[in-house]
């Protein structure tokens, strides 16, 4: 047997010359894979994978129950070790497809410009073209983008189960592949390409895939910083150049702000992680000064070598004259070399920046330190004045203009960090406060009126509450000294370090005039009503979003609250939670009242004359608010992008869009295209049909009622979730510093909305992103038999929010297998349990199902997106034998819990699982 049937499921679509490629790249890679296992673990391993691989794709494509039992054979007879072998096989398969198909992306788009097609959906120029379409020209979009704030915001929440070791190692895969198709290589040079890429693929399957140990946080800190040598130092400034290009006209530059940050929760998010300390977040500060500080460093020490203009040939500004005679190079070789004089000033004074910071003495005699990254942008915006007034224009628009850009985008704090903690947190160290200074004040006894009138006085005086004489708790005293800690970052770096701090659980008003009250007593809000970080409440359940328009209007009527928001720029964010809100009522109910409640907001801030700007708390998963983000930002109602958009990016989906470059950027792009088109292009009045409106309340009313009584109201559910999922499991991996659950219980309430999804994607049900659809739509179609199913299938035609919410499911149906759900409902001890729940959740995936199809008027799943069928379908004969051997070392493990091999295999599974679904936490 040869490694070729590694790949023969990669040639079933060879009618498709443009996917050839993409086949190649998997059939090399299946092949070199092939041969590893073959090499390492010997001919009996390779074998027994591709018979499972086989039995897998009987059981899956017909539901064959023979297959079934011979799965069953199969895969009870392995022992520990051989179990390992092949997850490990079928989990590096799933990584290295993911690879060839980010790397397939990137060549047809490559493709699609040097044909000269036309742009691409999503692309600036599709977006610019057409703006011009509708008479909005270039001054107009400069205009626009010069009020814009875009930011994805990465958090650590715990999704991503590859190591960094292993994800470098993939990395080095894709460049190579990307090599082989850009450079036409010599037999030899091929030969050698793919040696090297044995090299790499035995390094993968030699390299333990998982962490022995918890990561800390700065770990995740570290981890974080990788996309930033991966990407967005080198692509986020490219990207502008790219969009000022596009804008300028008639040989007349645009000069844009720097309108796009990446934002981090990574270090300063704390709610429900008690490891984000004070020391934490200095540390983290200080080890992204560093980062940034060593790369301009890096930059300006490559430009030094590149501009050596020499004075006898070129004119210099008189600017630039002045900062080459403050060089502390006095080299003769140098001395008729301006432009490296003044970068060896710069350069000098970037170094004593450093030193100034770290809080070193500076050298006797040496060049002053620069306030702020203002000062170093201004130096630098002196070399490029001149070089663009003495015929070296195109030498400034290539690294130069790069690292202005970074300089503006990154300033000495490389990432803007968020602050979050829950609001209960924040209430009991607000009560302690004021029972220190004034015993028996009993704050939380207060009722809501009472809380605000206390809020209002204490925030209009000076003095502060906390004193240095009085012991305080223990969480008082740590939450004083992360704010404290930002204070001091803010002084040394300026507001744009730490600019947010966010309520998780946000209820009412005085959860942000608590907050208020907090940064006033470490100085970051003061008495005559200025606060240096905006103040961003989070609105997570769904009696939460249903209550948010009224809590804004109420805390921008307190003139003293308004007075705060003022100072900010008469701006307001409002962060809106997808993933407890999913948990809370289901997807249908989740993404309603999201939509709703956006509707209030815009209507209150219009009113208050305070610009909105909404943080979408998205996760990876469709259940926890995921899918495409070009869609979901299009799909927003009118009024609530309008230039302003922040979104988180979670776990996996960090890796999957920005460790690549190119993919990085692009999905960069995407995020602004999206913002400019949602803003501008889509009509503002162009509201959806009030019936339609009406119909969607009252298909999240149905749809949320079978939610919660399925998940809420069900005697014997939880059990059934514990049994049937591996949330237990999910638990003993190294994949994030924070606990799973909010406390120690089986209680679905009080479990995080993160492993309750990714449970639920792992054995393939994806129950969080579709149940409760198909009840709700059969009862709203049986009350219109004769034109429900006709009205639905207009508002999926017309309405863009009802086309992204069945977009969605279409995607999650297509990765679920109800036959291999039926497999893990097996693990349920109770027999009558079992049937009774998992007969409720057959019935409504079949019913849900057969109505998605009919109203997108479909006949199979996926029939509009061909490539992501074709991938989906591709991955199935590697992905669901792992689903197969999980179940089996589930069986093992909980019949024998001491048997660490056993939980090591179910733990890579988990890996191998993630990596075929892409999208599952």
């Amino acid at each position: 047997m040869t490694s070729a049937v590694w790949s023969t499921q990669a040639g079933r679509d060879a009618e498709d010359v443009k996917d050839q490629p993409l086949r190649d790249d998997i059939r090399l890679l299946g092949r070199i894979l092939g041969d590893t296992v073959r090499e390492q673990e010997g001919e009996e391993v390779f074998d027994l994978v591709e018979r499972i691989r086989q039995t897998s794709i009987r059981f899956h494509r017909d539901d064959d129950e023979a297959a079934r039992e011979e799965l069953g054979a199969l895969l009870g007879d392995l022992n520990a070790d051989r179990a390992l072998d092949i997850i490990r096989a079928f989990s590096y398969f799933s990584h290295l497809a993911n690879i060839a198909e980010d790397e397939h992306h990137i060549r047809r788009n490559r493709a699609h410009a040097i044909a000269g097609s036309a742009p691409r959906v999503g692309s600036l120029a599709n977006a610019f073209t057409r703006a011009q379409a509708q008479g909005i020209g270039a001054g107009a979009l400069a205009d626009f983008f010069s009020g814009a704030r875009i930011s994805p915001v990465l958090t650590a929440h715990p999704t991503e189960v590859r190591r960094k070791s292993t994800l470098n190692r993939e990395m080095e895969i894709a460049a190579l592949l990307d090599r082989r198709e850009r450079v036409v290589p010599t037999p030899a040079e091929q030969a050698e390409d793919e040696e090297t890429l044995r090299r790499a693929v035995l390094t993968l399957w030699q390299t333990a895939l998982l962490r022995r140990i918890k990561l800390t946080v700065l770990d995740e800190v570290a981890n974080g910083l990788s996309y930033y040598d991966y990407t967005f130092l080198s692509e986020l400034p490219r990207l502008y150049c790219i969009i000022e290009d596009l804008l300028s006209q008639d040989g007349a530059e645009v000069a844009l702000p720097s309108f796009l940050r990446i934002g981090s929760w990574i270090g300063g998010d704390r709610d429900g992680n008690p490891f984000v300390t004070a020391e934490v977040l200095k540390e983290t500060v200080r080890v992204h000064r560093e980062r940034i500080l060593a790369y301009y460093e890096q930059e300006l020490t490559q430009l030094g070598a590149e501009l050596s203009l020499a004075a006898r040939i070129v004119k210099v500004s008189e600017a630039l004259g002045e900062l080459a005679s403050r060089s502390p190079d006095r080299s003769q070789e140098h001395r008729e070399e301006p432009y490296r004089l003044a970068l060896a000033y710069v350069l000098g004074r970037l170094r004593a920046t450093a030193r100034s910071l770290r809080g070193e003495d500076a050298e006797p005699g040496g060049l002053a330190p620069y306030a702020g990254a203002g000062e170093l942008r201004a130096d630098l915006d002196i070399i490029d004045a001149s070089l663009c007034a003495n015929g070296s224009k195109v030498l400034a628009r290539g690294r130069l203009r790069l690292l202005r850009r970074a300089v503006d985008c990154f300033g000495f704090h490389l990432a803007c960090i968020d602050l979050r903690q829950n609001s209960d947190v924040h209430e009991r160290v607000v009560a302690e406060l004021f029972e220190k200074v004034e015993p028996g004040t009993n704050y939380e006894g207060l009722g809501e009126e009472a809380r605000i009138a206390l809020l209002l006085r204490e925030l209009a005086t000076a003095r502060p509450l906390a004193s240095p004489f009085v012991t305080y708790s223990q969480e008082t005293q740590a939450e004083l000294a992360i704010l404290h800690a930002a204070a001091e970052a803010h002084r040394a770096l300026g507001r744009e370090v730490i600019p947010n701090c966010i309520i998780s659980k946000g209820e009412g008003v005085s959860d942000l005039l608590e907050l208020a009250l907090l940064l006033k007593e470490v100085g970051l809000v003061t008495a005559e009503g200025t606060s240096e970080m905006n103040i961003i409440p989070l609105f997570e359940t769904i009696s939460d979003l249903k209550a948010c328009a009224k809590v804004m209007d109420r805390a921008l009527a307190i003139p003293a609250y308004r007075r705060l928001v003022s100072s900010r720029g008469a701006e307001q964010e409002v962060m809106l939670g997808y993933s407890d809100s999913n948990k809370d009522g289901g997807f249908v109910t989740s993404g309603w009242e999201l939509y709703k409640a956006e509707i209030g907001l815009i209507e209150v801030f219009r009113a208050h004359k305070v610009r909105l700007r909404l943080f979408h708390g998205r996760g990876g998963s469709v259940g926890r608010g995921g899918g495409p983000s070009y869609d979901a930002i299009l799909a927003q109602p009118g009024g609530a992008v309008n230039g302003q958009i922040r979104i988180t990016e979670q776990g996996e989906i960090i890796a999957s869009k920005y460790s690549n470059p190119d993919v990085g950027r692009r999905n960069l792009e995407i995020l602004v295209s999206a913002t400019l088109e949602a803003s501008l292009l889509q009509p503002q009045h162009n509201a959806p049909r009030t019936e339609f409106l009406t119909a969607m309340e009252e298909i999240s009313d149905t749809a949320f009622g079978a939610y919660r009584n399925l998940v809420y109201e069900t005697e014997g559910f939880e059990d059934y979730f514990w049994s049937s999922t591996v949330i237990s499991e999910i638990a003993t991996l190294n994949i994030g510093s924070r606990p799973a659950s909010r406390a120690k219980t089986r209680s679905i309430e009080k479990l995080r909305a993160i492993p309750w999804v990714f449970s639920w994607a792992q054995c393939r049900l994806m129950l969080p992103a579709w149940y409760g659809f198909g009840t709700a739509v059969e009862a709203f179609a049986e009350r219109r038999p004769d034109y429900g199913l006709s009205f639905l299938q207009a508002m999926y035609r017309e309405w863009p929010f009802f086309r992204t919410l069945l977009s969605n499911m279409d995607m999650v149906f297509a990765k679920s297998s109800l036959a291999i759900a039926s497999r893990y409902a097996e693990l349920v001890p109770d027999e009558q349990l079992r049937a009774a729940i998992f007969g409720r959740i057959r019935a409504e995936y079949e019913r849900t199902l057969r109505h998605l199809l009919a109203i997108m008027g479909h006949k199979k799943l996926l029939q509009d997106n061909p490539l992501l069928d074709r991938s989906i379908r591709n991955r199935f004969p590697y992905l669901d034998p792992l689903n197969h051997l999980q179940i089996e070392l589930l069986r093992q493990h909980r019949a024998n819990a001491g048997d660490d091999k056993v939980l090591h295999g179910i733990q890579l599974s988990i890996n191998g699982i993630s990596a075929g679904l892409r999208n599952s936490g």
